[in-house]
């Protein structure tokens, strides 16, 4: 998919009114697998009703950056407003280092936390949406350039607390909302018997919002745990990390 054809595909379910931001997600998904072949860019519904970002860009199944997609024409892609989409932003900033906010036609690049730049390759006008193909190389670019970073090696004990208690904390709010959400569906899930059982033998009256703060923490240094000792950095994997925790920690290996 060419990024002419990605904004005439928006354009077209712009002008019916009835779009929503879930409408054009497959069509970003084309585009930015088109830009760069060797990316996956993963859109799970299930991922955003937990409050996970939009999309997960992985290389070689290693994630390389994330997106998180609002509607077409949304007020607060800066992030700036406490009624807007301040408290999320900012939760995905403070936890990860390779971002992108989009309302599909702007899009804006934070690394670290910080803002870098953003490029717009398409306009609302009275008619529609109108193509801004001045900037099209532009977001060629942005896309290959945030497909391919590379994040900074972690010198200090101080950083790496920082951003393994930022990743601790978004992963403790993606659980606390998929809990919720299989509760208030009447679903079970291996998560939710987890708790359950847990609830059965260590802490009685553990609340799901305390239990994803333990199950959060287990996971993040655990998996750090495992990093450690992977002797095959390149290839680290979820499989890898479970056989790499010493098998004296039979929970953590199951986790």
């Amino acid at each position: 998919m060419t990024i002419s054809q990605y904004i005439e595909n928006i354009a077209n379910r712009y002008k019916h009114g009835n779009a929503t931001e879930h409408t054009y997600r497959g069509d970003l998904q084309q585009l930015i697998e088109s830009i760069v072949p060797d990316v996956r860019a993963t859109n799970e519904p299930k991922r955003q009703l937990c409050g996970a970002p939009d999309y997960i860009l992985t290389k070689k199944e290693i994630p390389v950056g994330f997106i998180e997609a609002k509607d077409i024409g949304d007020k607060d892609l800066s992030g700036l407003k406490k009624t807007g989409n301040k408290e999320q932003f900012d939760r995905y900033k403070a936890s990860l280092n390779n971002l992108i906010f989009t309302d599909y036609l702007d899009y804006h690049l934070y690394i670290d936390g910080v803002f870098v730049t953003k490029v717009t390759i398409g306009e609302i006008t009275d008619k529609g949406i109108k193509p801004l193909s001045e900037n099209f190389q532009s977001f060629e670019n942005l896309i290959k350039d945030f497909s391919g970073h590379i994040g900074q090696t972690i010198k200090s004990s101080k950083k790496l607390a920082e951003m393994m208690a930022g990743k601790a904390r978004l992963l403790s709010d993606v659980i606390e909302k998929a809990l919720t959400s299989d509760e208030d569906n009447n679903e079970n899930s291996t998560l939710k018997e987890q708790m359950q059982a847990f609830k059965e033998i260590l802490i009685h009256d553990i609340t799901p919002k305390g239990f994803a703060d333990v199950y959060a923490q287990t996971i993040s240094y655990g998996l750090f745990a495992a990093r450690l000792h992977d002797p095959t950095l390149p290839t680290f994997s979820r499989q890898e990390a479970a056989e790499l925790i010493p098998k004296s920690n039979p929970f953590l290996r199951k986790l």
